[in-house]
């Protein structure tokens, strides 16, 4: 049984949690986050903590940032994109268990003092911005750090203020090259 409540968006996440391992969670039911809802994740994120899996779309992106903001000390969890699509459709509920599973063995959590290890020159200098791969680069790099994908700019913010080190970095890059070639 997971410590941390999982905040998901809707019913069909949660039986997808419940496919790959025991978890208690908590439905957002989309963006609409009633009061009551609110309340919810509050009392779980005092008592027990929270992890955040939203889906990897736009929408589960501003539902992140909403509770990353309300509640900082959240854990953040990613399945990526290509983990998450079946049938043409985005979801935590597409996962498979093991996409799940490994997307809550690299939880991260916010620094309230955001290093500054990385640059841009970092993102330009390994094509994970600038070029027309760099997206999809960023999205490897994202799936291995356990980060998530963003554009150049929230990539660069999320390996500074979710304490990524320059050897995971180095490492994931490493990985990353293993896999073009």
């Amino acid at each position: 049984m997971l410590k941390e409540v999982l905040v998901v968006e809707g019913k069909m996440d949660t039986v997808a949690i419940k496919r790959a391992l025991e978890a208690d969670t908590i439905e957002t039911g989309g963006f609409t986050l009633a009061p009551y809802t609110l309340r919810q994740i509050e009392a779980a994120y005092k008592k027990r903590g929270i992890i955040i899996l939203t889906d990897p779309d736009g929408a589960g992106e501003r539902i992140r940032r909403f509770l990353t903001q309300r509640f900082p000390e959240a854990g953040q969890a990613f399945v990526p994109k290509a983990d998450a699509t079946a049938h043409n459709d985005v979801g935590i509920e597409q996962a498979q268990p093991e996409a799940i599973l490994a997307a809550l063995s690299k939880v991260r959590h916010h620094e309230y003092k955001p290093d500054s290890e990385f640059t841009s020159q970092d993102l330009w200098q390994n094509d994970l911005a600038g070029t027309g791969s760099a997206a999809y680069r960023r999205d490897k790099m994202g799936a291995l750090l356990g980060t998530g994908y963003g554009n150049a700019k929230r990539f660069l913010e999320r390996l500074n203020s979710y304490g990524v080190t320059r050897s995971e970095f180095d490492e994931a890059l490493a990985q990353l090259g293993e896999q073009h070639g």
